[in-house]
């Protein structure tokens, strides 16, 4: 059947409107501000039905529509709601589907990372058209049993069925079998905080557990053979160490033992096979070098092999992956040569059969597309963004230089059509501890698409690039705002020193730390930029400190911010009187975790000084993107172009624009 499938593949390809012609104008910007147009694509386990998220109009909510897979012409059924948001879905039988719900329940937030919204979820039943609501605090499905008929697993928080907040996601879970028929639940397990977060396999079997000390401050994992009901630790990391222990699950070759991630006394993160028993490595899998492990492939076959381990994938200029089934690789690599563009490609769902599935592909000239194989048919369903066209996009170019200390930085540049020197933006990451991926990045394409050129670096501190890459930003001197800063200017410089980059058009932007990074770029007396644009920016750390550790309800929540904004970082609000360029602060109204007080402190400084600035505060906007609405855009977009072509520095940044792009 496989090799069938492999051959069947290629038998018809049918393909939508090509794109039109690469244009020499700049898209408006209201075609970047739009919503995910057609988002999560899902076929039914029995092939029959194939579900997807639409966006009708600019200020739309997700409509969920479920068609019949042999006939995407007819009518469909529709889901929709005028009181609550549909943010996911997923199918967990032939005819049902878990629907998730968000409502915003207040117009300001209540305190450090208590947010406006609530969550709900809902079973639909595509045959019945009826709904049934679950009222469950935090809800989320932990496994769809597919060896189990009409039974699946389901995660709650207690105590939070009227109040989300972000740091409730750290408190243990009860785990429950939900049978969707009856909607009763049956209690499998009550978590605990030294044994918090429990998966499950497809036989709903309970077999890893993770959880924190508080008395040691050590993360915790442990293991529970299969027909036993012992639970046995087998591994602990005190959170001092900073490296990364990530089960992905069993290893199919030898019973008992796990397929996990970790350094293992080697500077990359790499992929062993894990004793439980003799709580050692065993095997190396895979390891390389220079990046570290970025993680697993499981089986496209999603019902009949839940949890086999197909591959591993790591990220330089795009995810690759080094096969374990020869299959799977095979099936993966026709996709490869079929799908446009091809970049970031998966298989988002598959029948239980194998025989219909959908396809996902994203990269720099794919905002994000999905495509049906059905019957030897391979159909586009519909683009992300269908107003943008291939052709307009930049290419992204994984690149490294050497900061001024000699350390290697690893770095994405976009790079838009036309000639160099071109503008330069400096977009670092938010975190700043993440390991960031750009396959798509909106951002830098919307910037691009307007004739600048954009540099991501991954500055000291940035994950993805070996332990000590991580660890060299907690060394004296390179705490933020010092050498890990000097990252970010030095890969300005290095483009103005390769003649890509104009050293009198340069700016920097961020988001969160990116925003953080863009006042400090702001206050330096070495200044190479003309002007800042500072989004959801912590301005004042030790305010910023104080508020987490007051509210936030152990301190396993909030590692990352306690470092993120230690003492030994340069506080912006601190440096006010040093800002020597124009700076545009953005921030959201009701941001819970770098709450609107941060830009408002910051504002009243730069008024007082004198400094030249404008601030933009986004109504109703959250800190994450998901809760960035098409008016939250259209502003954010339309204040950046024009921030840019008009008060970055003397002439603005956008000058000759034009005429380069016409070159």
């Amino acid at each position: 059947m496989k090799k069938i499938l492999m051959i069947n593949l290629i038998l018809v390809v049918c393909f939508g409107a090509l794109p039109t012609a690469a244009s020499t104008d700049p898209y408006p910007l209201e075609y970047f501000a739009l919503r995910d147009v057609v988002d999560n694509v899902e076929v039914s386990p029995d092939g029959k039905y194939v579900a997807m998220l639409k966006i009708l109009s600019k200020k739309g909510n997700p409509v969920l529509y479920v068609h019949d897979a042999s006939d995407l012409d007819k009518k469909p059924l529709v889901v929709d709601s005028e009181i609550m948001e549909i943010t996911s879905y997923g199918f967990v039988s032939d005819s049902d589907i878990v629907v998730v719900f968000r409502e915003k329940v207040r117009d300001k937030i209540d305190g450090q990372n208590e947010g406006v919204y609530e969550t709900k979820i809902a079973l639909l039943n595509v045959v019945s058209k009826q709904f049934d609501e679950f009222n469950v605090g935090y809800p989320s499905v932990e496994n769809v049993l597919p060896n189990e008929k009409n039974r699946i697993i389901i995660s709650t928080i207690p105590g939070t069925e009227d109040k989300l907040n972000l740091a409730e996601a750290f408190r243990p879970r009860a785990y429950y079998k939900l049978n969707l028929k009856t909607g009763a639940k049956e209690l499998l397990l009550q978590g605990k905080v030294s044994m918090g977060q429990i998966e499950f396999d497809s036989d709903g079997d309970p077999w890893l557990a993770r959880g924190f000390a508080r008395a040691s401050q050590d993360y915790l994992w442990y293991y529970r053979e299969k027909g036993t009901k012992k639970w046995e630790e087998i591994f602990r990391l005190n959170e001092d160490r900073f490296e990364n222990f990530t089960v992905f699950g069993k290893d199919e070759a030898v019973p008992g033992n796990l397929i996990v991630g970790f350094q293992n006394g080697t500077d990359t993160t790499g992929l062993w096979s894990f004793n439980t028993r003799t709580k050692k490595f065993e095997e190396q899998i895979y390891q390389r070098g220079d990046v570290d492990i970025f993680g697993v492939r499981f089986s496209s076959h999603n019902w009949s092999k839940p949890d086999s381990i197909t591959g591993v994938t790591y990220f330089t200029d795009t995810l690759h992956t080094e096969w374990f089934d020869e299959v799977e690789g095979a099936t993966y690599a026709q996709l490869q040569e079929l799908v446009p563009n091809a970049s970031y490609v998966s298989i988002s769902s598959r029948s239980r059969d194998g025989n219909t599935m959908t396809i996902y592909n994203s990269g720099p000239r794919d905002p994000g597309t999905y495509y049906l194989y059905r019957n030897g048919e391979f159909t586009t369903i519909g683009s992300k963004q269908p107003l943008i066209a291939s052709e307009d996009l930049a290419d992204v170019k994984f690149i490294s230089y050497r900061a001024r200390d000699g350390r290697k930085i690893p770095a994405y540049l976009t790079v838009p059509n036309g000639k160099p020197p071109f503008p330069l933006i400096v977009l670092p990451h938010g975190g700043p501890f993440i390991h960031e991926t750009v396959i798509y990045d909106e951002w830098a394409q919307m910037l691009a698409n307007n004739g600048y050129m954009v540099l991501q670096p991954q500055y000291r501190g940035s994950k993805g690039f070996g332990l000590e890459h991580y660890l060299s930003a907690w060394k004296e001197g390179s705490e933020a705002g010092y050498k890990m800063q000097d990252d970010k200017d030095d890969g300005a410089l290095y483009l103005v020193e390769k003649g890509y980059a104009d050293p009198d058009r340069m700016a920097m932007f961020g988001w969160s730390y990116g925003g953080y990074a863009a006042l400090v770029a702001a206050s330096r007396e070495s200044q190479i930029y003309q002007c800042v644009i500072a989004g959801a920016a912590v301005t004042d750390m030790v305010k910023q400190v104080n508020t987490i550790a007051n509210e936030s309800w152990f301190r396993g929540a909030t590692e990352i911010e306690q470092i993120e904004y230690r003492n030994g970082a340069l506080n912006p609000i601190e440096n006010v009187d040093k800002v020597n360029v124009p700076v545009l602060l953005v921030h959201g109204s009701v941001d819970q975790r770098v709450q609107p007080v941060q830009a408002r402190i910051y504002y009243r400084e730069l008024k007082k000084l004198g400094k030249s600035f404008k601030f933009v505060e986004l109504d109703g906007a959250d800190h994450f993107s998901d809760t960035l609405f098409f008016d939250h855009q259209i502003e954010l977009y339309e204040s950046i172009i024009d921030f840019l072509a008009n008060d970055c520095g003397p002439n603005g940044l956008a000058d000759n624009l034009s005429a380069a792009n016409a070159e």
